[in-house]
C-alpha cells in the first residue's frame, strides 16, 4: 500500500504542475489572440476552469502526509509554458501551432486524470476521485471543442493569410 500511495502522491504532484503550466500557456495564448474571437473566448473559459483545477489539486496535495509540492516540477513547468507561449510569437502560423499544441496538451491531461482516477479508486480516496472525474470532464470538453473547431480555425487562418490580413494571431 505504501508504494501505491507514493505513486499516487507523485502523480498528483505532476498533475498540479501540469495545471500550473496550463494556466501559464492558456493565459499567454489568450493575450495574443486578436482575430479569432471564438477561440479566444473558449481559451478564456478553459483558463478559468484550469485555475479551478489548480486550486482543487493544491487542496488535495495539502492533505497528503508529505504536503511538499515538487518545486522542480513547478518551476520547470512554468518555464516550459512561458517558452511555449513566447515561441508562437516568432512563427507566421502562431494560431495554428497554438491550437495544435493545446489539442495535444489536453490529451496528456486526459491521460493523467484517467490514471489518477484509477489510483484514487484503488486507494479508496473518494473525494479525490470525484475531483479528478470532474476535471476530466472539463478536459474532455476542451479537447472535443478544439477537435470540432480546428478545421474552421485553419480555414479562417488560411483565408486571412491569403488576403494579407493579420492571420498569425
Amino acid at each position: 500500500m505504501a508504494h501505491m500511495q507514493d505513486h499516487y502522491a507523485n502523480w498528483l504532484r505532476d498533475a498540479h504542475a501540469m495545471e500550473e503550466q496550463a494556466v501559464t500557456m492558456l493565459a499567454a495564448q489568450a493575450r495574443r489572440l486578436e482575430n479569432y474571437p471564438m477561440l479566444k473566448d473558449r481559451i478564456n473559459l478553459h483558463l478559468a476552469e484550469t485555475q479551478g483545477h489548480e486550486k482543487s489539486l493544491r487542496h488535495l496535495l495539502e492533505k497528503l502526509p508529505d504536503a511538499r509540492s515538487s518545486v522542480l516540477n513547478d518551476v520547470t513547468g512554468r518555464v516550459t509554458a512561458t517558452l511555449q507561449g513566447l515561441s508562437g510569437a516568432f512563427t507566421q502560423d502562431e494560431v495554428i501551432k497554438g491550437a495544435m499544441a493545446s489539442y495535444a496538451f489536453e490529451h496528456a491531461e486526459i491521460a493523467a486524470y484517467r490514471v489518477l482516477i484509477a489510483a484514487a479508486d484503488e486507494l479508496g480516496e473518494a473525494e479525490a476521485k470525484s475531483v479528478f472525474e470532474n476535471i476530466l470532464q472539463e478536459e474532455v470538453a476542451m479537447a472535443s471543442w478544439l477537435q470540432d473547431n480546428l478545421d474552421d480555425t485553419t480555414r479562417l487562418f488560411l483565408m486571412r493569410d491569403e488576403r494579407e490580413l493579420q492571420a498569425k494571431r
